[in-house]
C-alpha cells in the first residue's frame, strides 16, 4: 500500500492507495465521532456498501443510496442527502462518507460543506477517474442546466482511501474515461509520464493491478503538489482543466450523462492541443502523439458533429475560468508544460473550434 499526503497544514490530510483499504484501521483515525452516513449510488452499493459497513461497525450508520448517473448531480438529488442525515438526526459531529465516483463525491462533499455548516467528510471513490481526480483536492458541487459544477464549494476531505480492487468491476468505458485524466498529468505536468503511458496502456487496459497501481500514485502526487501550492485555483491549479473547458461545454451541450466526463476531457483536450498548434507552441507531431495515446485508451477525440463553434461559445462563456468578461483556456507551451491564458487571438479560437476533427482522425489512421 503506498500512502501519499496533500499539504494544506491544519487541513493536510492522506491519500491511502492499495488493494485492500476498506478496514477499521483506516477510517477510524479519521473519524470525529459515533455517527456515519455514507453516500452512495444503486450501481455501486450492491458491491461495496456491505463491506464498508462491516468497517464500520461500533458505529451508528446511515447509508443514504442516491439514483446513479451525471444527470442526477441535482438541488434535487442534493436534498435526499440532507433528508438521510436530518432523519437519523445527524449532529456536527457526524462524518459524511462518499463511496462511489466523481458524482458521489462531489454530492457528498458538497452536503458535507453544508449540513450544519460544515461536518467531518472522507472519500472512497470507486471510479478511475474519481480516484485520480475528483476525490483530491477539495473541489465539491452539483452541476446547473447552464453550466457544469457551477454551484459547490472548496471542502477538503479528512482522508482519501483508493481501493484499486474496486476497478475490477468498472465498466469498460469509465476506465476509458478515467484514463483521460490519467493522460492529462503527462500532458500538463510530466512528460515522461507520457512515454510511460504508451509502453503501459494495454496493461492499464487490462486492469493489470501493478501498472493501476502506479498510475494511480503518478497522477495523486502531481494533483497533491498542484493544490498544496494553489489550494482555491487561483494560478496554477487551473492547469488541472486542460480540456476542460471545451469538454464541460460538450457535456452540458449534449445532456449531461449522455458523454461520460473523461469522454469529453478526452475530446475537449484534442481541441486545446489543436489550438496549441495553431499558436505555434507544440507541433503536430506532439498534437498527434497525444491524440495516439487517447485512441490508445479507448476515448473518443472528435467532438459531437452536430455541435457548432456557436453551442461552444454559449457554453464557454459561464466557464469558471471567465474573468471579468475574458475568457481564459489552458494549454500547452510544450508537451508537459499547460499554462492558463487569455492571451490568444480570437480568429485562433474560431479557428480550433471550426477545425475538421473527423478529417484529422482520418489522416492518422491511414
Amino acid at each position: 500500500m503506498q500512502t501519499l499526503q496533500v499539504d494544506l497544514g491544519e487541513r493536510s490530510y492522506p491519500i491511502y492507495i492499495g488493494a485492500d483499504v476498506l478496514r477499521a484501521e483506516f477510517l477510524a483515525p479519521h473519524i470525529v465521532g459515533r455517527q456515519v452516513a455514507i453516500v452512495t449510488n444503486e450501481t455501486v452499493a450492491p458491491l461495496y456498501l456491505s463491506a464498508l459497513e462491516r468497517a464500520l461497525e461500533g458505529y451508528a450508520v446511515t447509508s443514504v443510496v442516491l439514483p446513479d448517473g451525471e444527470a442526477f448531480k441535482t438541488w434535487e438529488t442534493l436534498q435526499l442527502i440532507f433528508d438521510g442525515l436530518l432523519t437519523a438526526r445527524h449532529d456536527r459531529r457526524t462524518t459524511v462518507i462518499a463511496l462511489g465516483g466523481g458524482v458521489i463525491g462531489d454530492m457528498a462533499g458538497f452536503a458535507a460543506a453544508c449540513y450544519q455548516r460544515g461536518v467531518n467528510f472522507i472519500q472512497i471513490p470507486t471510479t478511475l477517474l474519481s480516484q485520480v481526480d475528483s476525490s483530491v483536492g477539495g473541489k465539491t458541487g452539483i452541476n446547473h442546466p447552464l453550466g457544469k459544477n457551477m454551484v459547490g464549494a472548496f471542502y477538503q476531505p479528512q482522508a482519501v482511501l483508493i481501493d484499486t480492487a474496486s476497478l475490477v468491476t468498472l465498466p469498460a468505458r469509465e476506465l476509458s474515461a478515467g484514463l483521460a485524466e490519467v493522460i492529462k498529468y503527462g500532458l500538463i505536468c510530466d512528460e515522461p509520464f507520457i512515454t510511460w503511458l504508451e509502453e503501459n496502456m494495454q496493461a492499464l487496459r487490462a486492469l493489470d493491478q501493478a501498472a493501476l497501481t502506479t498510475a494511480i500514485e503518478r497522477s495523486c502526487a502531481a494533483k497533491a503538489r498542484i493544490v498544496a501550492a494553489d489550494e482555491r485555483e487561483s494560478g496554477v491549479r487551473a492547469t488541472l482543466n486542460l480540456g476542460h473547458t471545451f469538454g464541460h461545454a460538450i457535456e452540458t451541450q449534449q445532456g449531461y450523462g449522455v458523454w461520460l466526463h473523461g469522454e469529453a476531457v478526452a475530446a475537449g483536450t484534442v481541441m486545446a492541443l489543436e489550438m496549441s498548434v495553431r499558436l505555434g507552441w507544440i507541433s503536430p507531431a506532439d498534437r498527434d502523439r497525444a491524440i495516439r495515446l487517447f485512441l490508445a485508451a479507448g476515448l473518443p477525440v472528435v467532438p459531437p458533429a452536430d455541435m457548432t463553434a456557436e453551442h461552444f461559445m454559449q457554453h464557454m462563456a459561464v466557464d469558471k475560468k471567465v474573468m471579468d468578461g475574458r475568457l481564459r483556456l489552458v494549454l500547452l507551451r510544450s508537451l508537459g508544460e499547460a499554462v492558463v491564458t487569455g492571451d490568444f487571438p480570437r480568429d485562433v479560437l474560431d479557428a480550433t473550434l471550426g477545425a475538421d476533427y473527423a478529417a484529422l482522425l482520418n489522416s492518422l489512421e491511414h
